[in-house]
């Protein structure tokens, strides 16, 4: 355990200005609790958890809806809130803000990667396993890519392989139309200009 901790500290002693902050604001659960069983991979948050009272000393108390982002504790201060997802406030019940905007997290996810120590970020969209994982359940998701798909395009694409076979076949019938055109006496009586 002191080891392990050592061994955060020593790596902390190189981190950037930016990062340091994170973790003294938002200190990893690990290095919180003082525990080193702590996994390399963060486990998906739960959501929500509903709390019901059901004292029979109140009964006209009212049910509170608490969001956590790990097991269900208890509902002091000392909870751990994740910076990079909404919650849902125990007494007011409205929902806050991250504290971290989707572009932050991303930045500070690149930032702990190259340093080594994207593992002791909190669960985010934007780490590389979620995106990894993401990336395998739906592929890459780009219109026209699939079997069977085709992009859109711009009309004069679309439209393309129709001209050019019109214009092939007006090719193909231009000595036709040069013989008709001199046995008319070079246009009069001539209906079809060609285009």
């Amino acid at each position: 355990m002191a080891s392990v901790r050592q061994e955060y500290i020593k790596a902390a002693k190189a981190l950037p200005p930016r990062l340091l902050s994170f973790f003294h604001r938002f200190p990893p659960p690990a290095l919180r609790q003082g525990t080193s069983s702590a996994s390399s991979t963060p486990a998906l948050p739960q959501t929500l958890t509903i709390a019901e009272n059901t004292s029979s000393s109140d009964p006209n108390a009212p049910t509170e809806n608490l969001v956590s982002d790990g097991p269900p504790s208890s509902t002091s201060g000392s909870e751990y809130k994740n910076p990079f997802l909404p919650h849902k406030h125990p007494i007011t019940g409205r929902w806050h803000n991250p504290v971290f905007s989707l572009r932050r997290q991303a930045e500070l996810v690149k930032l702990a990667k190259q340093h080594g120590v994207e593992e002791l970020l909190p669960y985010t969209t934007k780490g590389t396993e979620e995106r990894t994982r993401r990336r395998e359940e739906h592929g890459l998701r780009v219109k026209g890519t699939g079997v069977g798909q085709r992009v859109k395009g711009k009309e004069w694409e679309r439209t393309l392989k129709g001209r050019l076979e019109k214009r092939r076949q007006a090719m193909l019938q231009m000595p036709g139309m040069i013989q008709q055109w001199k046995e008319r006496g070079h246009g009069r009586g001539w209906k079809k200009w060609p285009k």
